[in-house]
């Protein structure tokens, strides 16, 4: 399905299969299972690491998209011949027989053939335990007996990265080689972050990594320069070339793990080797190296993990699943922006184009949402994850690192405020009130409610409003590239005003349910207010103007000639209500006539061409390159809820418009991977527009999930219950959603005719909200007419 010069997906849209390691970027998978994680691309190359990506990484990491060469690689060596080769294509990069590269969810699967020897690598993270699991499976498929060596390689990394002073922190690590368990060990005598007394470069990587293979080991190596060679090279290196290893190990090398064994294949015969690679804590009694090397020594040990791992991702995934006439619709919503959403915001934080492994105070909150849909007590956790990282005033942390829970506290206007947006949310969705009432630290000392917590941020705001009433933009709002429109305390942000707006009016809600009538009262106050001023100060005619600078002037405003019109004032003017039914239409129009564009809709046009110290770097970028006038995937996933609320019936092609399998059939243009989301698409300031990058690592995943399914199948949680108001294009006459809502499961079919109504088992009700509560049966049958 869907396929180029480069791959297709399967049938099922599962699995990406990519046909050649030469891609026009590497396209990758990241596989985690909540702690450990790993990535790899279709070169073979890419990076390990334990509950944090850059304070915790296991293996050294080099940030090249143009060379891709820093990973964990399998060499095969035919000691008749002479010829190496890697089962993965890089680092050697010999030209393959055959070649096949499988992305799926929680895995990826290399099928290659070089010189008649044919192999399978299957690499997944096991479900539950901190170790990644290789299983090389080499087959003979010529007519003469093979004497083959195999041999692995990796450097350690071993604490922060990157290592950028590689000559300091190498006389740090020590290794080890087992034995009795075929296995090196590594340990650092030194972890860059603080330690319990708050002192630096004073404590001990707190680990011990491994590397592990189940067939006795013929040799190995601990040092690089001795497997390399000096001024050797991976692509060819010194071991490989003389077949000399020297089974070093110990405190005095540039330390990496190599493993040799050697096998003997008659015509035909084929023998595995299954390789492991993770890292156990030292505090925690119930980890150890030999107790996870002994649990996958054998091909049934491993087979059944695999087969744990692919359960997990296909009982949580098929919770909310599609059948609509648009494959590529049912690729993504079923598999893949749940899956890049959940492995690669959620649970690795991190990927190719940022190494990242901190949390974001807004950006891992919102993701969180995808879980409303297949687990919502896992956003419950992530909110009580938030909301422990706030201040009593309010505030909170921009981001933070889990282990050595350092954060960077900023003025950030928007951050605090996702905290009470994601719990209307997961109220709306679960009805479950009593979360409210959960205590919950602050940083600074001392608990409170959830509720309270939500208040106190929502307070912070209003207590930050500018002199004509309009929120205060401080060091950037959800934009943090505005990073200098309001250094000087006096900057406002018109798209904060829409998005505090609809909090405030939701929030009121709340606050009436939980009998708190002053902040009932007060919200909607201040929310009337708000759109007052609003509508008062920032309408330029024909659009919404988007912050004003600490001087007063506008941005995004006719009176610009560069970033005139900006995507998110008009679309929260919309999402929210702070316009008018006039102003409505007028900013959609001009927002779709200036911004909706072949590829999505741009952040804002004109693109700035020279930097705006005034306004901060999102001016610095090249033109028309990721928030400089570019489509931006998070704020353009909004644009659909605009576009639904208006009933435009060209909203699922703005959506398809920048749709990742679409956007993949041109593969040497927009060169990103075509199953997952990009951050940003070069805008047509751009030579390259049409360009994707940034990918995996983007809040827009869990976004363009959201967005579909309550822009186009008009799926949408409200307080009463779920609101059914869907917006198919109009050939499609027939289509099914699997969605489950309070506890029930909803199997949903739409048909398309003249009469409108909607029936849930048997039975018609009044309106299109379904209340389940009023139905005994945990499946409700629902058949939606339109």
């Amino acid at each position: 399905m869907f396929e180029t010069k480069y791959g297709y997906f399967t049938d099922d849209g599962k699995e990406f299969v990519i046909t050649t390691p030469k891609t026009p970027k590497p396209w990758i998978n990241v596989i985690s299972n909540g702690d450990y994680g790993m990535i790899i691309s279709q070169s073979g190359s890419g990076y390990s690491w334990r509950t944090h990506a850059s304070l915790n990484r296991i293996t050294r990491w080099e940030q090249d998209l143009i060379k891709d060469e820093w990973g964990k690689y399998i060499y095969i060596k035919d000691e008749t011949r002479g010829d190496f080769w890697s089962p993965s294509w890089k680092p050697t990069c010999k030209e393959p027989q055959e070649y096949e590269a499988r992305h799926g969810q929680g895995y990826s699967i290399f099928e290659t053939k070089y010189f008649d020897i044919k192999t399978n690598l299957t690499m997944f993270v096991s479900k539950d335990d901190p170790v990644e699991i290789w299983k090389l499976t080499i087959k003979n498929t010529s007519e003469k007996e093979r004497k083959l060596s195999v041999y692995t390689y990796l450097e350690w990394n071993l604490g922060a990265a990157p290592d950028w002073h590689r000559e300091f922190h190498k006389t740090f690590i020590e290794t080890d080689f087992l034995n009795d368990l075929n296995c090196i060990t590594a340990e650092k005598r030194m972890w860059e972050i603080p330690n319990e007394k708050g002192q630096h470069w004073n404590r001990n990587w707190e680990y011990t990594a491994f590397h592990s293979v189940n067939e006795k080991v013929n040799e190995f190596e601990g040092s690089k320069e001795k497997f390399l060679g000096q001024y050797g090279s991976i692509s060819n290196p010194n071991a490989l070339i003389t077949g000399e290893i020297s089974n070093t190990y110990g405190k005095w090398e540039d330390s990496i793990a190599s493993l040799k064994n050697e096998i003997i294949l008659k015509p035909g015969e084929e023998k595995t080797l299954i390789y492991l690679l993770g890292a156990v804590s030292k505090k925690n009694t119930n980890e150890s190296v030999s107790s996870l090397v002994k649990k996958y020594q054998t091909v049934e040990k491993v087979d059944e993990e695999f087969e744990k791992v692919k359960d997990m991702w296909r009982e949580m995934l098929s919770k909310f699943i599609v059948e609509t006439p648009d494959k590529a619709l049912n690729f993504m919503l079923n598999n893949w922006l749940k899956y890049q959403a959940i492995s690669g915001r959620l649970w690795g934080r991190s990927a190719y184009y940022q190494t990242g492994g901190a949390y974001g105070f807004r950006d891992q909150l919102q993701d969180s949402q995808i879980f409303l849909y297949v687990d919502p007590e896992q956003t419950k956790n992530q909110i009580k994850l938030h909301a422990a990282h706030q201040f009593k005033d309010g505030s909170v942390y921009h981001w933070w690192h889990p282990i050595s829970e350092l954060g960077y506290k900023n003025n950030i206007s928007d951050n605090r405020l996702w905290l009470p947006f994601v719990v209307l949310r997961f109220l709306k969705e679960t009805n479950d009130l009593e979360f409210l009432r959960e205590n919950i630290k602050f940083l600074d000392g001392g608990e409170s409610s959830l509720y309270d917590h939500c208040i106190r941020a929502i307070h912070y705001n209003l207590n930050h409003m500018s002199q004509r009433g309009l929120p205060l933009i401080g060091d950037g709002d959800w934009n943090d590239g505005m990073n200098a429109v309001g250094t000087q305390g006096k900057g406002e942000s018109v798209w904060l005003g829409h998005f505090l707006y609809g909090i405030l009016k939701d929030f009121s809600v709340v606050c009436k349910k939980m009998g708190d009538l002053a902040n009932t009262q007060r919200f909607m106050d201040e929310a009337e207010k708000l759109k007052e001023n609003i509508n008062k100060y920032a309408w330029d005619g024909e659009w919404y103007v988007r912050a004003f600078k600490d001087n007063g002037e506008p941005i995004g405003s006719k009176q610009n000639s560069e970033g005139k019109i900006f995507l998110n004032a008009q679309t929260w003017a919309i999402i929210n209500g702070t316009a008018t039914q006039t102003r409505s239409e007028s900013a959609y129009q001009s927002a779709k006539k200036y911004l909706f564009k072949d590829y999505g809709p741009l952040l804002f046009q004109p693109a700035f061409a020279k930097p705006d110290p005034e306004i901060g770097y999102l001016s610095r970028y090249a033109a028309g390159v990721r928030e400089n006038g570019g489509l931006y995937t998070h704020a353009g996933t909004w644009a659909i809820l605009a576009a639904a609320k208006m009933k435009d019936p060209d909203t699922y092609k703005i959506y398809k418009s920048f749709m990742p399998i679409y956007r993949g059939l041109e593969p040497d243009k927009y060169l990103a991977e075509p199953y997952v989301t990009p951050g940003n698409v070069d805008g047509p300031d751009s030579p390259y527009f049409g360009r994707g990058g940034w990918t995996w690592y983007t809040g827009s995943a869990a976004w363009y999930f959201i967005v579909a399914v309550e822009g186009i199948f008009g799926l949408k949680a409200e307080w009463e219950g779920l609101k059914i108001e869907p917006l198919f294009p109009e050939d499609w006459k027939e289509v099914k959603v699997k969605r489950m809502y309070r506890g029930k499961q909803l199997n949903i079919t739409y048909k398309k005719s003249d009469e409108k109504k909607i029936i849930v088992n048997g039975v018609k009700i009044d309106g299109n909200i379904i209340k389940p509560e009023l139905f005994e049966e945990s499946f409700l049958e629902v058949e939606v007419l339109f």
